[in-house]
């Protein structure tokens, strides 16, 4: 699977089913993947710490495998389970710093997300949009005939076909948006960042429609009308009849309704203030 004979690390969440980590690793084994170490991210829930230890006496059946256990913890105490938001930013800051580890080592990621509670699955999904390239992989697994509680064979059988499902990634460096992942300690930073950057790019869109849409004088009736003056002491502040400052904002209107690419219903006074008092409280030299 890796043409390159790059070494590949297995990172898996992990729960009361510890079967499903060899299963996932079988299955990936069968494919042809070259991996070398297992990653095992879990909490100190004793059903937990029980799977832990028996994969871990499972491992030593492989060739030249290293098993990793991480156990998810903060601020100097481990998690047992998920139950405050607290709990869970440590959760995905502890997933993002392993995955974020191995891709600094040029490694190829498999993200098993099969084992454990739900909300493991899905932060590590969030983090896999993050920080996976084009060769890693994220891996759900289906057991044909099995539910929780059931034998908990390690391998295959006859009586226990497992059905490993790759699940497509969305990932964020395909839109250049992730530029320098080392410079992130946790998922929060980088979601910070993001947003950031929407940010600027909304306010640079607003001033090209403020400097190259709008004439002076409609930029002069907008200013006022978005620190949410009337049309009445608009005009007697301009020096205009009120006649005209109306007028100015119906073009600005008009304009403002093509520039949003024609939304449905009217663009008004409230439409042009939420869209461009943001712009004109940090542009002061937008005044005339």
């Amino acid at each position: 699977m890796n043409a390159s004979g790059r070494q590949e690390t297995l990172i898996a969440t992990v729960g009361t089913e510890p079967q499903v980590v060899t299963l996932v690793l079988d299955s990936l084994l069968s494919k042809g993947c070259n991996i070398g170490e297992l990653v095992l991210l879990y909490t100190e829930a004793p059903l937990v710490i029980n799977g832990i230890e028996k994969i871990e006496r499972e491992i030593e059946n492989y060739c030249a495998i290293i098993m990793k256990r991480v156990l998810i913890a903060g601020g100097g105490n481990s998690l047992d389970d998920f139950r405050t938001v607290n709990d869970v930013n440590i959760m995905s800051k502890t997933i993002y710093q392993v995955i974020k580890e191995y891709k600094q080592r040029s490694m190829t990621v498999h993200l098993s997300v099969a084992g454990g509670r739900k909300v493991m699955g899905i932060m590590a999904m969030v983090v896999a949009q993050m920080l996976f390239r084009a060769e890693d992989r994220l891996w759900y697994l289906l057991t044909e005939g099995w539910k929780p509680g059931d034998s908990q064979d390690m391998h295959v059988n006859d009586y226990n076909r497992p059905l490993l499902i790759e699940v497509p990634v969305v990932r964020w460096e395909e839109s250049s948006l992730l530029l320098g992942m080392e410079e992130f300690a946790n998922p929060m930073d980088l979601v910070h960042w993001q947003e950031n950057l929407d940010k600027n790019k909304k306010m640079r869109r607003r001033q090209e429609f403020v400097k190259h849409w709008l004439s002076k004088a409609e930029r002069q009736v907008a200013r006022l009308a978005c620190k949410g003056w009337d049309n009445a002491a608009i005009a007697r502040h301009l020096h205009k009849q009120e006649r005209t400052v109306v007028n100015q904002l119906t073009s600005t209107y008009g304009k403002l309704y093509e520039w949003l690419d024609f939304p449905e219903g009217r663009v008004d006074r409230s439409i042009l203030i939420a869209e461009l008092a943001p712009y004109f409280a940090l542009r002061i030299d937008d005044a005339g």
